[in-house]
């Protein structure tokens, strides 16, 4: 009850950045921008650069304003969760995390942001965690996503080196060193795909249908209004840098054509309200996808319009589903009917959402559809004006069916006896969607001064150059108006004869083998079998398998590059003759190691070992190496009593191995060992440079204060490796500490 009653807090934050930049509108407005710059990593180049200009001003108005919407809504619709306060922590990082993909400047700060909404995403697709349907969802929207940040890094990262800047506004400057890189169409697939995946595009856009297991404030948030558009957002401001090309405009207008005529369709045989606005959504992206692939002033002022639509009249959509499905509890459009005798504002909030999304007159929506042919029929594929004029059509007609599946038919009709007790529910759950829907409409009458504000200036940043444009109501009996009225008429017709059946989805589950999400997640299938595999093959448990395959990588990775490390010159005659006493001492070594490897008991092969580590000793003697004696004695002696202690408690001898196990293990010690002893060779027969050598001794004491010139060498090289290895074994003794102490129950240990 307590963190119900203090949540009428939390609209607050919301509310007063959506203020701040309201502020900022006459500002923008007039063609200026802002900068903020702080010094963060600099000598990476990452540092906090934000920028608020057009683009991200609508982005910012968007993310905060109908942030606030559903703040004041999922206060009243999440009443009495357990995870309440939960949710609005995961809300209130998505929408940090969005406002910095939108404000960023520097792209690596970009990226940091674009992922920090993955994470936060996943959070709140996945926020019923209870459910099995849930998690999945969530795992697969983060998985897609999370593949697309993968590319999108990547992209970036070629994008800065090339251009020797992470800053957006300089790498705009850059344009022409980036489009004639020869890693140019590299950057842009690599950005496409992390864009495409982001936004649902065909053949990824399979994650949004299923996130909509998510309360349904995240679903009217997140993929209507915000985190979706964030690959619109990328591509829009990447556009002035990348844009421009063939690979550009081709790839967006062929996989935004694929995916907003291929979501209409699918929209018409949903049944569920959420699935409706799922793929009506999926098909909003493709359209603005699209209308940037095809690049006129006329597309990118379309898409910018559009843009502002859809959130508005989407955000109203989903926030209606969620009323219908706390008052009814179904969502269910075949059974829905007759709702607005008893909800009326809700009623009146659909319709006039549906009626924007239809692209009825006097509507928001209206002028985004007329602004879509206008751009089609200026195309500067005049050979594919009509084609793309027609897929146009085809999409649209299909949004203004879904638009009045999911906005009037809850609505209207004979009310069904069950749903006779259904009422309004709290006035902060309806209050909000008849908002959103009013202002469609106000917008639609006043288009002039919404687009004088917002648009335009969201059209220029994406083009890069001024665009006088202004919005109107009616621009004449023209071509465009034709086919605006007769897309409204066809789609009222195919909204009156589609009848919502669940007959229509059997038919589409048949060809669901053949579907983008099962041939993905199929491939993903496969994917773990391999690397369950893999593991076991490589991990298997055994500590002398873990030793063989890195001594094996190492040996081939050694042999590799010795082979194309040129011819091993040995000139004999600087070889001294071996005296008494080292071949005395050889003798002994090959007799300790013979020893060492044909024993059963475990106390010889540690006596035998330390031997020849004593012989290493004597060697270093023989060639006056004193100080390396010293070392190697101290390390031998330590290894043999920690060995002694170490097997004190394990059984007194060893099972040999079988024979061809000791022929193989002895094979691979030969081959390391002269492989080792190559290297020697070859590193012995390179020129001796002398300049090292000068400079620890002229620096040795006077910088490190050592009279040694070995000892500051070994502090020099050691000291780091030494504080990491430190780091290491303090960790390993923690995992053995923590398996001592470990006490499992009865059932635990099976």
């Amino acid at each position: 009850m307590l963190k119900t009653k203090w949540s009428i807090l939390l609209p607050i934050v919301p509310l007063l950045l959506f203020a701040f930049f309201l502020t900022q509108i006459p500002l923008i407005s007039s063609g200026n921008s802002l900068y903020q710059h702080i010094n963060w990593i600099s000598s990476l180049g990452v540092n906090f650069d934000f920028k608020l200009d057009g683009l991200s001003l609508l982005f910012s108005l968007l993310i905060t304003g109908i942030g606030t919407a559903i703040f004041v809504y999922a206060r009243s619709y999440l009443k009495g969760h357990r995870y309440y306060d939960r949710f609005f922590g995961y809300l209130f990082l998505f929408m940090a995390a969005m406002l910095g993909v939108v404000l960023s400047n520097n792209i690596l700060l970009l990226f940091i942001f674009w992922e920090l909404t993955s994470i936060s995403s996943f959070f709140l697709i996945g926020f019923n965690n209870d459910n099995a349907e849930s998690r999945k969802s969530a795992i697969t929207s983060f998985c897609i996503t999370g593949l697309g940040g993968f590319f999108l890094l990547a992209g970036l990262i070629l994008l800065g080196n090339i251009a020797d800047t992470f800053v957006i506004s300089e790498l705009i400057q850059a344009k022409d060193l980036i489009l004639n890189h020869q890693l140019y169409p590299v950057a842009v697939i690599f950005l496409c795909i992390g864009a495409f995946t982001k936004s649902a595009q065909f053949p990824f856009h399979f994650w949004l249908p299923g996130a909509m297991k998510a309360p349904t404030p995240v679903s009217a948030y997140l993929h209507s209004a915000t985190m979706v558009k964030a690959g619109i957002y990328l591509l829009a401001r990447f556009t002035p840098i990348l844009g421009g090309t063939p690979l550009w405009n081709n790839t967006l207008m062929i996989v935004g054509g694929i995916t907003m005529l291929y979501a209409a369709i699918h929209s018409l045989f949903r049944i569920d309200l959420k699935g409706i606005l799922a793929y009506s959504t999926i098909s909003v992206l493709g359209v603005l996808t699209f209308l940037l692939g095809i690049g006129t002033k006329e597309a990118v002022t379309a898409a910018s319009v559009f843009l502002l639509a859809h959130a508005l009249y989407k955000a109203t959509l989903f926030l209606v589903t969620g009323i219908i499905d706390h008052e009814t509890g179904t969502r269910d459009i075949s059974l829905l009917s007759g709702l607005g005798k008893v909800m009326f504002p809700v009623a009146i909030a659909g319709s006039l959402a549906a009626l924007s999304s239809a692209g009825v007159p006097l509507t928001f929506g209206f002028i985004g559809k007329d602004l879509i042919y206008e751009a089609t029929l200026h195309t500067p594929q005049i050979n594919f004006k009509w084609v793309l004029t027609g897929l146009a059509i085809a999409t649209n007609v299909g949004l203004v069916a879904a638009g009045f599946m999911a906005g009037f038919k809850p609505f209207f009709g004979k009310l069904p006896q069950q749903f006779a007790g259904v009422h309004l529910p709290y006035t902060s759950m309806w209050i909000p969607p008849l908002v959103l829907g009013v202002l469609g409409v106000i917008f639609g009458c006043a288009p002039g001064i919404t687009g004088h504000l917002l648009t335009e200036q969201v059209a220029k940043n994406i083009i890069h150059h001024e665009i006088t444009a202004p919005l109107k109501i009616y621009h004449g009996f023209n071509q465009v108006l034709i086919l605006s009225l007769s897309t409204l008429a066809v789609g009222t017709l195919v909204y009156l004869m589609n009848k919502a059946s669940s007959r229509k989805l059997a038919f589409i589950a048949r060809f669901k083998a053949l579907s983008p999400e099962q041939i993905i997640i199929g491939c993903g299938e496969d994917l773990l079998k391999i690397s369950a595999w893999a593991t076991s093959l490589s991990h298997n448990g055994y500590l002398r398998s873990y030793h063989l395959k890195i001594i094996l990588f190492a040996e081939a990775l050694l042999a590799y590059k010795l082979w194309h490390s040129g011819s091993i010159s040995i000139d004999l005659n600087m070889l001294t003759q071996p005296g008494l006493y080292e071949i005395a001492v050889a003798l002994v070594f090959v007799g300790a190691l013979g020893i060492m490897v044909s024993t059963s008991s475990r106390l010889t092969a540690v006596v035998s070992m330390s031997i020849i580590g004593y012989c290493t000793c004597l060697i270093f003697v023989f060639y006056s190496a004193p100080d390396l004696a010293m070392t190697q004695f101290t390390i031998d002696t330590l290894s043999t009593v920690l060995f002694v202690l170490v097997l004190y408690r394990l059984p007194s001898f060893i099972n040999l191995a079988s024979r061809k196990i000791l022929y193989r293990d002895a094979a691979v010690s030969i081959g390391f060992g002269l492989i080792l002893s190559l290297i020697a060779l070859k590193v012995w027969s390179e020129p001796i440079t002398k300049d090292i050598s000068h400079f620890y001794g002229e620096n040795a004491y006077l910088l490190a204060k050592g009279k040694n010139v070995v000892n500051v060498i070994l502090v020099d090289f050691r000291g780091i490796d030494t504080m990491f290895e430190t780091v290491v074994l303090s960790i390993a003794a923690l995992g053995v500490y923590s398996l001592i102490r470990l006490r499992l129950k009865p059932t635990e240990k099976e």
